[in-house]
């Protein structure tokens, strides 16, 4: 800490008052304001994302306080200097605010404290100006143009504690230490301080960061840190992890650290995969023995799953037309919850016909609108208006998926929920038209589902094929076929041979 005259002056001023008040003076004293914390809804997100460190102090100090008696001032460039401010800081109950390197000579525009404009001069002395501060406290070689009296922080049994916001906030930090002026005023708040794991820039991947803000819904939310300047949509992702949902090895994050073994087919009808071989219970319990068969396979762990389908591909038009059997969502729902309460994310598959993807997905919103529950569109069965499933293999175009994604994501949006899996099935280029201009989404994760059967040379080809052009940032996975694949893997040879290791490996 730095001492300047100001404060040598104030020292001797306030011995001089005990002096007095001890002879039988009975002079009034200022009582130092109390902090005052920044109102916000429970729905508020604020970001401090801003590349420079200083600047980052000045946006947390705004998103947290209403109001401040004073300030603690460091260098953002010297360690020492920032951790004594914190320390002060935190006890005296009031921010840190760090200036840059050239802070004294920069000039900046910024609203006053009323929202008019600003005296040029540094964020710090701006927002000493907006906190009303009758003081701050320099720690280390700070020189900043402000009318504030530089002066000692109060210790901790002497700074008044703030008045208290009925919901703090919760505030989530990607570096502590990049951001240990932040988190000191975070502190300082009477915030909850929550740090992302090392590398990991999307709190939906972070299982204790979801916890946190789960736990805390009711509460608003502060994000800090450079690293959040990439997320696309802050106030759906902070929504989306007080949802709470959670894979089973934490986060919310589809293919982020995480492999899925599913059982694929259809309720009640076993000739078109295991799935439907036994009940919703059994179903259940089948899926984990199948997925347990990996474990100790790779360095991700393995979340058993189901892949229902949710639209029949059918042999005749049917009463609408279409060639498809659209299954009832009370049929669904007991494959759905069972998984559900097993901690198994579902797929619904959906098989059109002549119908198109968007329509049939719409008719499964009520599920889709649950987190956990994923989606897949199967081209194979996308049907023209003179071909007949089984006779002629499918197409769809890439803008008719893109319609299909953006509903997706927009549903995931307004409903604050987790992000989803969103799975194209494919085994010949033809099936995906015009691939290059598939739309992402960052409410969902695309996966390409290669799922062609027949022999391993044939199944490695067409594997290779496809991921020759393939849009950047889609996960790949692979269908084990019992009967038909000649012969089928075992689940070491899968993880061997099929490279890269596919995020997600369904049994039909």
């Amino acid at each position: 800490m730095r001492s300047g005259p100001t404060s040598r002056v104030l020292l001797a001023l306030a011995a001089a008052g005990l002096l007095l008040g001890a002879a039988g003076c009975t002079g009034s004293q200022t009582e130092t304001p109390r902090p005052t914390l920044a109102k916000a809804t429970a729905e508020s997100v604020s970001v401090a994302a801003q590349s420079d460190a200083a600047e980052r102090s000045v946006r947390t100090s705004r998103a947290l306080f209403a109001s401040a008696p004073g300030a603690v001032v460091a260098p953002a460039d010297d360690a020492d200097a920032v951790r004594s401010a914190a320390s002060a800081a935190e006890a005296a109950h009031v921010p840190v605010l760090l200036v840059g390197k050239d802070e004294s000579t920069a000039r900046h525009e910024s609203p006053g404290k009323d929202g008019s404009p600003a005296k040029d001069g540094s964020p710090a002395a701006h927002e000493l100006e907006r906190l009303g501060a009758r003081w701050y406290q320099a720690d280390g070689d700070v020189a900043i143009d402000t009318d504030v009296p530089e002066q000692d922080a109060p210790d901790g049994g002497d700074a008044p504690e703030p008045s208290r916001a009925s919901r703090q906030a919760t505030v989530v930090v990607a570096d502590a230490t990049a951001d240990a002026a932040a988190v000191a005023t975070a502190k300082a708040a009477g915030a909850r301080v929550v740090t992302m794991p090392d590398g990991v820039t999307d709190p939906a991947a972070a299982p204790d960061v979801v916890t946190a803000l789960h736990e805390r819904s009711d509460h608003p939310t502060v994000l800090v840190g450079a690293a959040f300047a990439d997320l696309p949509d802050p106030e759906w992702t902070v929504r989306a992890a007080e949802n709470g949902w959670q894979l089973p090895d934490g986060g919310q994050r589809p293919f982020d650290g995480h492999r899925y073994v599913a059982l694929y087919g259809a309720p009640g009808a076993p000739a078109l995969g295991v799935l439907g071989e036994q009940d919703p219970t059994a179903t259940v319990q089948r899926a984990k023995s199948v997925a347990a068969s990996y474990k100790g396979l790779g360095d991700v762990p393995i979340t058993p799953a189901m892949e229902v389908i949710a639209t029949v591909a059918a042999g005749d038009a049917g009463a609408d037309g279409d060639y498809s059997t659209e299954l009832p969502v009370s049929t669904l729902e007991p494959y759905v919850d069972a998984a559900h309460d097993a901690g198994m994310p579902v797929i619904l598959d959906l098989q059109p016909g002549r119908a198109d993807f968007l329509s049939q997905a719409k008719r499964y919103e009520s599920l889709l609108s649950k987190p956990g529950v994923w989606l897949a569109l199967d081209p194979e069965w996308r049907l023209g208006h003179d071909q007949v499933p089984l006779k002629q293999i499918g197409s769809v175009k890439a803008s008719e998926v893109n319609e299909v994604s953006s509903w997706l994501a927009d549903l995931v949006k307004a409903k604050g929920l987790p992000p989803k899996a969103f799975v194209l099935h494919q085994f010949r280029l033809s099936m995906i038209q015009d691939r290059a201009s598939l739309e992402q989404h960052p409410e969902l994760d695309m996966l390409v589902h290669v799922d062609g059967q027949g022999s391993q040379p044939d199944k490695q080809a067409t594997w290779k094929a496809l991921h020759v052009g393939a849009p950047e940032g889609i996960h790949w996975g692979w269908k084990n076929f019992y009967d038909e694949d000649q012969p089928m893997l075992t689940p070491q040879q899968t993880m061997a041979d099929v490279a890269p290791t596919p995020s997600l490996i369904t049994y039909q």
